[in-house]
């Protein structure tokens, strides 16, 4: 367990110029759309059980694009089943395992979990309430470290302590994980700091950086080859 892991000191939210990347967004829908060799020779599935957690204020449609090409791939996906994330992590986590617990009694297996932004912290918290739910954990662009206080999303939490608000992350991170993790994160990242976006926690943790806005890690091909790659079991996925 990472029990002596020290709070990270100069964390910062995104550039400016990064959130105003943001509105780049179809721009990057007609470039990955040019970049679709990334999907060339991914690896089949096995009919794995896989869940799909959106990020805050998103809905399942957010990652129906990604659902869609893992269904392709011969997974068995679905998504969180409970609508819009509205933030509310700590019930959402005990909404989401009692849904997970059907779904693993069914399968006969635990899931992996992929979670974008705020879903892959609720990802990661039924994964470690709920070890035995939980086969893997992908994240894509997920604030890890520090909270509230290192995206722009700050200002919709005004008259929080956010200090303690990182303090409680810190010390609920240094319980660590013990199921394999997959971290992907980029420096263009205008919604969530990309020095928060990262695993410091976990010695099992693959942080592995794209070049993507937020709203685009949900449809990079990019991502989405890191993503098959994982679920395969390829360790050193395809650059």
């Amino acid at each position: 367990m990472p029990r002596n892991t020290p709070l990270p000191e100069g964390l910062k939210p995104p550039s400016r110029l990064a959130t105003l990347g943001e509105l780049a967004l179809p721009l990057d829908m007609l470039r990955y759309g040019l970049s679709g060799w990334h999907l060339l020779g991914a690896p089949r599935g096995d009919g794995l059980g896989i869940a799909l957690l959106p990020g805050y204020g998103a809905s399942e449609l957010s990652m129906r694009p990604l659902e869609i090409y893992l269904r392709h791939l011969g997974y068995h996906v679905r998504d969180w089943g409970m609508g819009r994330n509205n933030g509310r992590v700590a019930a959402d986590v005990e909404r989401f395992a009692a849904q997970a617990a059907e779904w693993v009694q069914a399968d006969g297996a635990p899931l992996t979990l992929i979670g974008w932004s705020l879903g892959g912290v609720i990802a990661r918290e039924t994964a470690r309430a709920h070890p035995h739910l939980v086969r893997e954990i992908i994240t894509l662009g997920t604030p890890i470290i520090g909270g509230p206080k290192y995206t722009t999303l700050a200002q919709r939490f005004a008259g929080r302590d956010f200090d303690a608000i990182e303090r409680e992350i810190h010390a609920r991170n240094l319980k660590g994980l013990t199921q394999p993790l997959t971290i992907i994160y980029s420096d263009r990242d205008g919604i969530v700091g990309p020095d928060i976006a990262v695993d410091i926690y976990n010695p099992q943790a693959r942080n592995i950086k794209v070049a993507s806005t937020h709203l685009g890690l949900g449809i990079n091909p990019r991502v989405w080859r890191i993503v098959a790659d994982t679920l395969a079991g390829v360790t050193n996925p395809e650059k």
